[in-house]
C-alpha cells in the first residue's frame, strides 16, 4: 500500500497499515505501523504504543515549521535506517515495559521533520529495526 499527499509518500509493506493527515497547524504528520492502529492518536502515537504487541512497530514523522529547516536541531540529513544500537528505552515519550525507541530530527527538501520509531521490544531489537528500515527505504518528500 502507498500513502502519498502533502508532497510525502511511503510505501507500506504487506501487513503494514498506515494514516497521513494534517494536524490544525496545517503540517503533515504520518503513522505506519505492522499492527492495528487506533482510529484517532495523537501526534506521537501515544495510543497505538499503549496497544502494541512485543513484535510491533510504529514509525512516526512529523514535519515541523520550514522555518526550523536546516536550523542545528534540523540539520541532520534524513536517516536511511535505523540501528538496533539506536533504539533505547529512555527515548520513548512514554516509557513502557519492554519497549524502545529512537528519534531523529532532519531537513529533508528544505522540509523540517522529526522521526520517531517505537519498537515492542528491546529483545528484538535489531529485528524491529530493520522492519522500521523498511519503512525509511520507502519513504520519499518532495
Amino acid at each position: 500500500m502507498r500513502l502519498a499527499a502533502h508532497r510525502i509518500a511511503v510505501d507500506l509493506p504487506a501487513g503494514w497499515e498506515g494514516r497521513l493527515w494534517k494536524r490544525t497547524d496545517g503540517l503533515p504528520v504520518v503513522h505506519a505501523a505492522n499492527f492495528a492502529l487506533p482510529a484517532a492518536d495523537g501526534d506521537f502515537g501515544t495510543s497505538a504504543v499503549e496497544r502494541m504487541p512485543a513484535g510491533g512497530v510504529l514509525v512516526v514523522l512529523i514535519e515541523y515549521d520550514q522555518t526550523l529547516a536546516g536550523t542545528p536541531l534540523f540539520a541532520a540529513a534524513r536517516p536511511a535506517r535505523l540501528r538496533a544500537a539506536e533504539l533505547r528505552p529512555t527515548t520513548l515519550l512514554r516509557s513502557l515495559p519492554g519497549q524502545a525507541g529512537a528519534q531523529r530530527f532532519f531537513t529533508d527538501g528544505g522540509r523540517a521533520f522529526c522521526l520517531y520509531v517505537v519498537i515492542g521490544s528491546n529483545a528484538r531489537a535489531r529485528e524491529l529495526a530493520a522492519a522500521a528500515s523498511s519503512i525509511l527505504s520507502g519513504l520519499s518528500i518532495g
